[in-house]
């Protein structure tokens, strides 16, 4: 799954990056981004637009918001089919941008944060579904959610899923409002090749989403137990 995550690239950036428009002027760099909170998305009605959504989508049929907390993932391989999930799939797909994701990975009886980002430290586009929901009152609201693939052999040992990470030339055929077709949108929807990601272990920081500053990303120092070769390999297959 991918349960939090950052946006830590500036707004020129990605919009330079990723050709969107937005009046989103406000936005800063954000180092653990967490479920029902705002995230940026990208989303194409003949423009690319950045959107402001909470993360975790809420159907259209919902009678509650919070229902969108569980729903801030949806599993690629059957998205196209749940009821939650089919007619975004159709006809309301989205990029959410990202700089990386966090995992937990197992050791034992403890789970150690990990910081998994592009080896080269570009943005990330995670392939993405959105919705809009009314309140009883008439508020409008966009919720979106992060497609999952089962992780590629590099992530394996942190988790054995990992978020549809789009490359380049396949950001526009899932954006492109006239296609609708599955058989021709999940074929996009794989694991990251191998070389894109790096990763490293991080402190219990960023457990706590109070916890907001770049202390969440920087590497766990080394302690004298966890330089043996096997931890070594742990950290970096």
């Amino acid at each position: 799954m991918c349960g939090r995550f950052t946006l830590t690239s500036n707004l020129d950036d990605l919009q330079g990056r990723f050709g969107f428009l937005s009046e989103h002027t406000d936005h800063v760099p954000r180092y653990n981004i967490a479920p029902t909170q705002q995230v940026l998305a990208v989303t194409n009605d003949g423009q690319r637009r950045g959107e402001i959504m909470r993360w975790g989508l809420v159907p259209s049929w919902a009678n509650d918001l919070k229902i969108g907390a569980r729903m801030i993932n949806a599993v690629a391989e059957t998205a196209s089919t749940k009821p939650a999930f089919r007619n975004a799939f159709k006809k309301r797909r989205c990029l959410v941008l990202a700089n990386g994701f966090f995992e937990w990975q197992k050791d034992g009886k403890r789970k150690i944060p990990t910081y998994i980002y592009h080896r080269n430290g570009d943005p990330l586009a995670f392939a993405g579904l959105w919705e809009t929901w009314k309140t009883p009152d008439g508020l409008v609201i966009q919720s979106c959610t992060i497609l999952t693939t089962e992780a590629n052999s590099f992530i394996q040992p942190v988790h054995n899923r990992m978020p549809v990470i789009l490359s380049d030339e396949t950001q526009a055929l899932w954006l492109d409002p006239l296609t609708e077709d599955p058989k021709i949108l999940e074929p996009l929807l794989i694991p990251a090749p191998t070389e894109l990601l790096t990763y490293h272990q991080v402190s219990s920081t960023v457990n706590s989403v109070k916890n907001q500053g770049p202390e969440c990303v920087l590497p766990l120092k080394m302690t004298p137990a966890s330089e043996s070769p096997s931890a070594e390999r742990r950290l970096f297959p």
